[in-house]
């Protein structure tokens, strides 16, 4: 069960799982000058730290842009998309190629608890290491790509949970976005998520939507 906030911070209105999948929208448009702070990222972001990863190795890496000048930049490399520039944040979600080097320190607090011996510490780090260094350059990109996705789709639900709007975009120059952020050859740019509360004037109808025998085979 979901829970979000009205207005009256008094009261809570409880919003099952099934709601907020169907309520999250793709916004193609947002009221401009609206604000978020700090602490309104903080609520989402402590939902998504739960996504899952491969060996829980976290391959994500958001940054949010508020900055105008930094936005303006994001939208020329968004080919001028409108609501990049009226969002109020727009996220870039990076997979980290070579997240696989920080087991180590993600499996350590495990030791220290007693829940792995040092012998299924070793192992256990021994195997990643020897998975994603033995399959190539493609498969560390595809594994970014791949983790970061599914925590993209969880920072969506959590915005909606706290009552934002949010849209994925695949329309921009992952080029240009490294040399914006001037990020690590590590980093493999997978989104832009815009995010702001959505001009509802703008709103079209939801679109087509197959029904469940077009998209699911059972065998």
């Amino acid at each position: 069960m979901f829970f979000k906030s009205i207005d009256d911070e008094s009261e809570v209105l409880k919003l099952s799982a099934e709601q907020l999948i169907k309520e999250r929208r793709s916004a193609s448009n947002f009221e401009e000058d609206i604000k978020m702070t700090e602490h309104d990222f903080e609520q989402i972001f402590e939902l998504v730290k739960y996504a899952p990863s491969a060996f829980n190795l976290q391959h994500t890496h958001y940054v949010v842009v508020q900055n105008a000048e930094t936005k303006l930049a994001l939208k020329e490399a968004a080919f001028g998309q409108h609501k990049v520039g009226t969002a109020s944040a727009t996220i870039v979600v990076l997979g980290d190629r070579l997240a696989y080097q920080q087991a180590a320190d993600i499996y350590e607090g495990l030791v220290n608890l007693n829940i792995l011996s040092k012998q299924e510490f070793d192992h256990t780090i021994q195997s990643i290491n020897q998975l994603y260094e033995s399959r190539g350059s493609q498969f560390l990109t595809e594994e970014a790509i791949r983790n970061a996705s599914l925590s993209a789709m969880l920072f969506m639900i959590a915005a909606k949970e706290h009552r934002w709007d949010t849209c994925p975009m695949i329309g921009f120059d992952p080029t240009q976005v490294k040399k914006i952020l001037q990020l690590e050859d590590r980093y493999e740019p997978v989104l832009l998520i815009t995010i702001g509360k959505e001009k509802l004037s703008s709103r079209s109808p939801r679109g087509y939507r197959k029904p469940v025998r077009e998209f699911v085979t059972f065998t």
